[in-house]
């Protein structure tokens, strides 16, 4: 049986079991531009490689800001971030003008996820073509979630999503254990190591492709970017770690201009 004889609709089954249309939407988050989250006892911070279309453009943002308290990075079609996104500072709104506190960043990422879920189940709406990851701090600490076009939801230590994620994925597996205790600034750090290695090719991370935020105890979401992002890489130079660099197969993928 030929395989696209059941990817026309997302409500059909293969033989195999699967949902081909929830799969090739997954495929687009993998050909997104990284992004990485990991958070410590007092901060959660995101970092994110931006993607211009050319050299004529400006780079495209990566990191959304939900409320004072929350935000998100995003791998794929940066037109259905925008789309949640939009949907995610309604809902803050809402419950905020409600209950008067900010909303819990688990009780979000499950309505984002049940959001997601929804779209793999109607013929008349495809999946969403983005993953999210979610960094908040509120009153039961900082939290880092990733959700999936799926519907699955996830809250991690640290996570990464994206083309070339895998290098970023090892260096957060490798040194997690040491985030619990590390300072805002220290963590940051550990945001720009692991995103060096998702640079492709021989490129470097610089304050124009790289963006970083960040959000903690007595600190409201901050985007840290271009001139306030340099301090930070230089202090990378210094230790020699700003050499990007990825497999020859991954420095082939054609780069959309949907996706970011």
């Amino acid at each position: 049986m030929f395989r696209n004889m059941y990817d026309t609709d997302v409500t059909v089954w293969s033989p195999e079991g699967r949902l081909l249309q929830v799969e090739y939407a997954m495929e687009s988050v993998k050909q997104g531009s990284a992004c990485i989250a990991l958070r410590s006892s007092t901060h959660s911070v995101i970092g994110a490689l931006k993607r211009s279309v050319s050299e004529l453009s400006s780079h495209q943002q990566k990191i959304l800001e939900i409320d004072d308290h929350l935000g998100i990075g995003i791998a794929g079609l940066t037109a259905d971030a925008r789309t949640l996104a939009k949907w995610m500072r309604n809902e803050c709104l809402n419950h905020k003008y409600v209950y008067g506190t900010a909303m819990p960043t688990g009780r979000l990422a499950t309505d984002l996820a049940d959001r997601h879920q929804r779209t793999t189940q109607t013929y008349v709406r495809r999946p969403y073509g983005v993953g999210l990851l979610l960094a908040s701090f509120d009153k039961n600490g900082p939290h880092v979630y990733q959700t999936c076009p799926s519907g699955n939801v996830y809250e991690c230590y640290a996570t990464a999503i994206g083309a070339r994620s895998q290098s970023g994925r090892t260096y957060l597996e490798k040194h997690h254990e040491g985030f619990d205790g590390c300072e805002r600034d220290e963590l940051i750090m550990h945001a720009l190591r692991a995103l060096v290695g998702c640079v492709s090719g021989d490129g470097e991370l610089t304050s124009e492709n790289g963006s970083i935020a960040v959000v903690g105890k007595d600190e409201k979401f901050t985007l840290i970017e271009n001139a306030e992002l340099q301090p930070y890489l230089d202090r990378l130079e210094l230790e020699g770690g700003n050499n990007g660099g990825g497999d020859d197969e991954e420095e082939k993928e054609e780069e959309d201009a949907m996706e970011t």
